[in-house]
């Protein structure tokens, strides 16, 4: 018979808040923003007033840590589900401040009727408005009178039955002492098991990372500054997508500005590049690999609550030196030069664009092989070459689409333990055969998705190697997609349509090419072998019809750059199916000569 991994006990919600208060139980939330509005305060009160159950609060327990004097040290409760709930009760109950999306601290004050047992969210109306208590927090401090409260009210009101107000402030007051269920999780539980119990406990079937609860982790943490890290965390992918939030959090946190992590994000004021955009599981996932040389996430929660590997112990030395690792790993994340750095290299490699980049975990990996070979004192330019070829093979192969743990895991260990040449030399043998360039990256061209991350290495090819849009003289594909050109139907789809080829056959991405909108429109629904002929005559005097190419030489070169078979001035509408096959060979063959040139 299998142990119960978990207990259900019920207690009084002043129970719950006096626990937090004293820091029994850790809120990871409190300095993330309060996603709730307010409206959605209020009904929690009219709840619990009511008498409705407002569900269960889970916590896991932080397992009890060995202390350097050999003593032993009680975990907190961390509670991983319940956050807003239980913010929302603090805010209302307790009148303590919230975070709102700007990182303002603010008060959320719920007002009550007592005539009408009606709840509302402060507002100026009832400000002026008698019958309303205006801030229910009130009712609640330890020294206030509900007797004078009452007698005040029904002076204001002219009410002469002070025993009916009392009952229903005193009903209001009486929330306190209404209970809900804490399901508490075994501090010795994996966190795979946890996450597994989160998710059949939920009754919203919310699904709980690995980073999220690693960030709760690292929130409830006051120890080794845990909270502020958070902040860091947090701050820097709110910065990097919104550099505006700067002078937010210059106005309304007046301590982290204080701190180093504030200086060394600073520069992300004035910075607006969108290619590397991380939200905190990016960040943390990067940070955690590149210097603990490890790839699952669930490995840095055990780590950060001093869990001994070996002997299954847990012990504050490790703890303290999880904290500081990750905290080195954060601060390499951030650095101005480092993340500058390796978004130079990614746009070298043609990738000029974050509509170009599909795949996060991608991106994720080989900056954590910059910041690894960077701390490993490899050559700029090879780390340079490597990481562009990385990046590459990686989207080529969808290398990190599956398990993308195990597979950071697996990589890291590699990279950590031989020099990366060699180990890139193994893996190419592996997955970049003759074989991959010569049929299997041709039947990843066969598809009618035009995100395909196939077909956004071969644009990158085509800015990498500088071509021409195409029928482009001077416009190049770099151009184009940096200023929104048109994606181009080589055989026009009006065309396809009108001869009954259906969506999936018209929109193959081998048909497809990067093209001014004013050649694509002259193009209309014309066979290739009508408009090329008109190019021809362009190209032998006659005026100007389709862009500025004059000279067949140019006109050839453009074809070969937009990898358009030789062929193509005799193609009509009969000739589709074999243009598409030509067109993908020579595609391929692009990437292949663009990859050995990274």
């Amino acid at each position: 018979m299998k142990t119960q991994k978990y207990s259900v006990n019920q207690h009084l919600i002043e129970t719950i808040l006096s626990y937090v208060k004293a820091g029994e139980i850790a809120i990871p939330e409190i300095q993330r923003p309060f996603v709730w509005e307010a409206t959605k305060v209020r009904d929690l009160m009219d709840s619990l007033y009511q008498g409705y159950p407002i569900g269960y609060l889970i916590a896991w327990k932080n397992p009890d840590v060995k202390l350097k004097d050999g003593t032993i040290a009680d975990g907190k409760k961390i509670l991983i589900d319940g956050q807003q709930r239980v913010t929302a009760l603090s805010a209302a109950i307790l009148g303590n401040y919230v975070i709102n999306k700007e990182y303002q601290r603010v008060r959320i004050k719920i007002s009550f009727n007592p005539i009408k047992e009606q709840f509302e969210v402060f507002n100026t109306a009832i400000e002026k408005d008698h019958s309303w208590i205006a801030d229910v927090s009130y009712l609640f401090l330890p020294d206030t009178n509900v007797l004078t409260v009452v007698e005040d009210y029904c002076l204001k009101n002219e009410i002469s039955d002070r025993m009916l107000i009392f009952n229903k402030i005193n009903n209001l007051i009486k929330i306190v002492s209404k209970q809900i269920g804490l399901i508490e999780l075994d501090s010795d539980l994996d966190i795979e098991v946890v996450t597994e119990i989160f998710i059949r406990i939920n009754s919203q079937g919310v699904v709980l990372s690995q980073a999220d609860f690693a960030m709760s982790k690292i929130a409830a943490n006051d120890t080794y500054g845990g909270s502020t890290l958070r902040k860091c965390i947090d701050y820097f992918c709110h910065l990097a997508v919104a550099p505006e939030f700067y002078n937010y959090i210059v106005d309304v946190d007046k301590d982290f500005t204080s701190t180093d992590y504030f200086k060394k994000m600073a520069w992300l004021r004035n910075e607006n590049e969108d290619i590397y955009d991380p939200k905190y599981t990016d960040l943390l996932r990067v940070a955690f690999t590149s210097e603990f040389n490890r790839g699952k996430l669930s490995d840095l929660v055990s780590l950060l609550s001093g869990r001994n590997f070996e002997a299954r112990t847990y012990e504050e030395e490790i703890e303290q030196q999880s904290y500081e690792t990750l905290e080195k790993g954060i601060l390499n994340f951030i650095n101005e030069t480092n993340f500058k750095r390796f978004v130079m290299i990614i746009k070298s490699a043609g990738f000029i664009s974050s509509k170009l980049i599909r795949s996060q975990n991608a991106l994720n990996f080989a900056y954590i092989l910059y910041l690894k070979l960077r701390s490993q004192n490899y050559n700029q330019a090879d780390i340079e070459s490597y990481v562009r070829k990385w990046f590459v093979l990686c989207i080529l192969t969808g290398r990190y689409s599956g398990s993308p743990e195990s597979s950071f895991d697996y990589d890291i260990k590699n990279i950590s333990s031989k020099h990366f040449n060699e180990y890139l030399q193994s893996i190419e043998n592996a997955e970049l055969s003759d074989a991959f360039w010569e049929f299997g990256l041709i039947q990843n061209l066969d598809t009618s998705v035009s995100s395909s991350p196939t077909f956004n290495v071969f644009l990158a090819s085509q800015v990498k190697f500088n071509d021409k849009g195409f029928l482009s003289k001077d416009i190049t594909v770099n151009d184009l997609i940096t200023q929104k050109g048109d994606i181009h139907h080589i055989f026009p789809k009006e065309l396809l349509k009108k001869n009954g080829l259906n969506r999936g056959q018209y929109n193959q991405i081998a048909n497809y090419a990067f093209t001014q909108s004013e050649i694509n429109i002259k193009i209309g629904k014309k066979s290739p072998n009508v408009y090329l002929k008109e190019i021809k005559e362009q190209c032998n005097g006659n005026g100007l019809v389709y862009g500025g190419i004059t000279d067949m030489g140019i006109l050839i070169s453009n074809l070969q750059q937009n990898c358009i078979p030789d062929d193509i001035f005799e193609m009509n509408i009969d000739n589709y199916d074999d243009f598409l096959i030509k067109r993908r060979k020579l595609m391929a063959q692009k990437m292949k000569e663009y990859y050995l040139s990274l």
